[in-house]
């Protein structure tokens, strides 16, 4: 199997304590090898599964955690107290844990031998207990973790690892993330502001500015033999339109969006950056608004915002990494209008230009067309409607004393019709409880207009990477109430003010 993260691992910690002898021991030893085994070998779990030595001792804990942290390769930590493994030996060690922590309840057999069953095999096999004896202390400590619960050969055991190792990723991802912002935010609009500094200490990411005609001395900088490999992989990839192919009468647009293109990724290359954001009201003495070479660009990894909106293109490099090797994809998205029909309600999502093609497994047409705001040329883009499926979309706001995470669950659908006349790329879906119970629940958490559409990983990795990430979530699906939900943004109101450290 080929892991989606195989340069990264996750570290298998066995609790036990000397008090059993060496031969307990050295069984404990050998099952723990085999349940990391299991997961390691899971087409599910997409992270080396690398086991440590039985942990016995508060120092051997400490110094675990301590390389665990300073290992660029660990993404996360799964622990499992085999035995019964006294709470107060991990006190030093979780207490300064910086990375992702599992607890897998488990142990090694799936049935028990109720017939040859003695006190030997008992003192043994101890998770039942010692597993809540390490949950004590967990909980004791405040340390935020992710339970799972079930043998380690079971598919849904494997399958919530699985989930919790692209959360992990998705934290990594944004820990070491750098942002380059060409321009800033749109005039006047509040929800893509917010604290820059306060996202590097809570996400890790270093968000900074270029002036866009650093970007344009880029673009004239790009040599014509990398523009015309480019415009011809264009035209093996994409149905063209004929006025852009070459010959036609506007094939130095496309030529243009090439520019474009490798410009964007050199730049980003040369700065370190991952994610992205531009603005139509800054765009210097560039000639157009970079939409073909966003989508592209999107389509290889790439996190970006449009307007300036640093946070939404954090969620989607974020959502590109948890998401990587599974069928769907991640976008920018946009609510852009709705079709109010009773009983039928759907949510026509898309932006100006930027929707990634990552959402279609079908060809998209690129195609030119006039903008209306921003002054410059026609921008080229990628037109082609997303495909039916499940998704989530997700946004982040600053609440000045935190941030907030809305999340709702989609059902995203064909078009009733054709769009003949829409040449951009979008999506429609039908939230979920319902169109009006979603619509008002996302109005009342003051979730941004800006989203991250994500088709290839659901709600649960969303819950993990905000519960790693310490930060707030508001869940709309199809559990979900108007009552309910007005009453867990306060409930959350009260309880993050008062866990936030003064």
């Amino acid at each position: 199997m080929s892991k989606a993260y195989a340069e990264k691992e996750i570290w298998f910690l066995t609790g036990s304590q000397d008090l059993y002898g060496e031969e307990t021991l050295r069984q404990v030893a050998e099952q723990s090898q085999a349940v990391a085994a299991l997961l390691d070998g899971s087409d599910a779990v997409h992270a080396r599964i690398v086991w440590k030595p039985v942990l016995k001792d508060s120092e051997a804990i400490r110094r675990a955690v301590l390389d665990a942290n300073a290992d660029d390769a660990v993404l996360g930590v799964i622990t499992w107290m085999h035995t019964f493994s006294p709470a107060k030996m991990w006190i030093r060690g979780v207490d300064q844990l910086r990375k992702p922590l599992l607890h897998l309840h488990t142990q090694a057999n799936v049935e028990l031998p109720w017939d040859s069953i003695d006190f030997d095999f008992m003192n043994l096999n101890q998770a039942a207990h010692g597993d809540r004896e390490y949950g004590y202390i967990l909980s004791r400590l405040g340390v935020s973790r992710t339970t799972v619960v079930g043998h380690a050969s079971h598919p849904a055991v494997q399958a919530r690892v699985g989930t919790w190792v692209r959360a992990a990723a998705g934290v990594d991802a944004t820990r070491n993330l750098r942002l380059a912002r060409f321009g800033d935010n749109m005039r006047y609009v509040a929800v893509t502001e917010g604290d820059k500094t306060e996202a590097e200490v809570r996400f890790g990411v270093q968000v900074n500015t270029w002036g866009v005609n650093e970007l344009v001395a880029a673009v004239e900088a790009v040599e014509d033999a990398a523009v015309d490999a480019l415009v011809a992989e264009y035209e093996d990839l994409y149905d063209v339109a004929d006025e852009l192919r070459a010959g036609g009468a506007r094939h130095e647009s496309l030529r243009y969006a090439a520019r474009q293109e490798i410009a964007l990724e050199g730049f980003l290359t040369q700065v370190g950056a991952k994610a992205f954001t531009t603005t139509f009201e800054d765009l210097g003495d560039l000639r157009q608004l970079p939409g073909l070479a966003v989508q592209r660009l999107m389509a290889k990894g790439y996190g970006f915002g449009a307007e300036g909106d640093w946070k939404t293109a954090v969620l989607v490099r974020a959502a590109k990494v948890m998401g990587a090797g599974l069928p769907g994809g991640a976008s920018l998205m946009e609510d852009y209008t709705y079709d109010l029909t009773p009983g039928a309600e759907l949510i026509l999502g898309a932006h100006m230009l930027e929707v990634c093609p990552s959402l279609t497994t079908a060809k998209p047409r690129v195609e030119i067309h006039p903008l209306g705001i921003g002054g410059k040329e026609d921008p080229v883009r990628m037109v082609f409607n997303a495909d039916a499926g499940t998704g989530v979309v997700v946004a982040l706001s600053d609440m000045r004393d935190r941030f907030r995470l809305t999340a709702n669950v989609v059902d995203v659908v064909v078009p009733p019709a054709d769009l003949p006349h829409l040449p951009v790329a979008r999506a429609v879906w039908q939230p979920r409880p319902d169109f009006s119970t979603s619509a008002e629940c996302w109005l009342t958490a003051g979730g941004a207009h800006h989203t991250a559409m994500s088709t290839a990983v659901g709600i649960e990795a969303w819950e993990m990477f905000a519960d790693m990430s310490g930060v707030e979530l508001l869940v709309i699906d199809e559990a979900t109430t108007r009552r309910g939900f007005r009453d867990a943004v306060r409930w959350n109101s009260v309880y993050h003010r008062i866990a936030q450290a003064l």
